[in-house]
């Protein structure tokens, strides 16, 4: 069944669902993005979301044309006229029409797109069984470039490192900052334990600032795990306990091997498993 897509002020046929060649968006990946989860119906953290979209907006200075109310009921009518019970939002907002220069002020007015479809990011079984990684050569964009907190369409930096994982036959790469720390994953932040605690890159060191992250954090801490955020190297990750990711599409997932070195016993590690489904029964509305 052909989608419905929200495109600027209302809901359009997947086929007629079309933006100008001349899209900023498309010319120069100029403009932001986030990526929802729907679990049971109901938009996930909706409000932190848009919150976020907008930050990334004022940081390159992009001019939203709707309010934040308009965009929340927007997302509302796309996923209830797609009939997504599970599923994931993507929406996008690109600068607009303009020139073939570079100039983003001659783009008068802002596309806003939005798509609720079905996801499922990786298989059952590599919840259960844990991922492979690899580290990336590539380096996370410089936060005086592209400051890492902007989720931007942009988004060659990830790519290429998601090139360099692929090519080693692993679904997913780990990189590193300008001085060499832990950023992120290509799409998902990062977090290990060693002796009983839980470490996190600082979102200073080239991550995203996630919503998942976040709400991971605090079911931590509601576990009486203690959560430090500080930099970390790539031995570090060599020598840890435990090692997962946290995402929107991604979840809670463990990784079992990074760069032919293994985590542990190579099995997902319990504080991993339990914060997992601790994550799981927070999202569906269980206790």
């Amino acid at each position: 069944m052909a989608l419905k897509i929200w495109l600027d002020d209302k809901l359009v046929g997947q086929e007629d669902a079309k933006i100008s060649v001349f899209d900023h968006g498309v010319l120069y990946g100029d403009g932001v993005f986030e990526g929802i989860r729907v679990y049971n119906g109901k938009i996930f953290e909706l409000t932190a979301h848009i919150k976020r979209l907008y930050d990334s907006a004022k940081v390159i200075r992009l001019d939203i044309p709707m309010s934040k109310d308009e965009l929340i009921k927007a997302a509302e009518k796309t996923v209830k006229a797609n009939d997504v019970i599970d599923g994931y939002i993507r929406l996008v907002v690109t600068r607009g029409i303009g020139t073939l220069g570079l100039n983003p002020f001659v783009c008068e007015n802002a596309t806003v797109f939005i798509i609720a479809d079905n996801i499922q990011l990786y298989p059952k079984e590599l919840y259960e069984k844990g991922l492979k990684v690899v580290s990336a050569t590539t380096v996370r964009n410089h936060p005086l470039a592209i400051p890492p907190q902007v989720k931007s369409l942009n988004y060659l930096n990830n790519i290429l490192a998601k090139i360099e994982a692929l090519d080693n036959d692993v679904p997913e790469a780990i990189m590193y900052n300008h001085e060499g720390y832990v950023a992120e994953a290509t799409g998902d932040n990062v977090f290990i334990v060693r002796d009983g605690l839980i470490y996190a890159p600082p979102v200073e060191a080239g991550s995203l600032d996630g919503i998942t992250r976040s709400i991971v954090i605090k079911l931590a801490k509601q576990e009486g795990f203690e959560v430090v955020e500080k930099n970390l190297t790539r031995a570090d990750l060599y020598i840890c306990d435990e090692f997962f990711l946290t995402g929107t599409a991604a979840e809670v997932i463990g990784i079992v091997e990074i760069d032919k070195r293994i985590i542990s016993d190579g099995k997902p590690g319990k504080i991993t498993e339990l914060l997992r489904k601790k994550f799981f029964k927070y999202v569906r509305g269980k206790k």
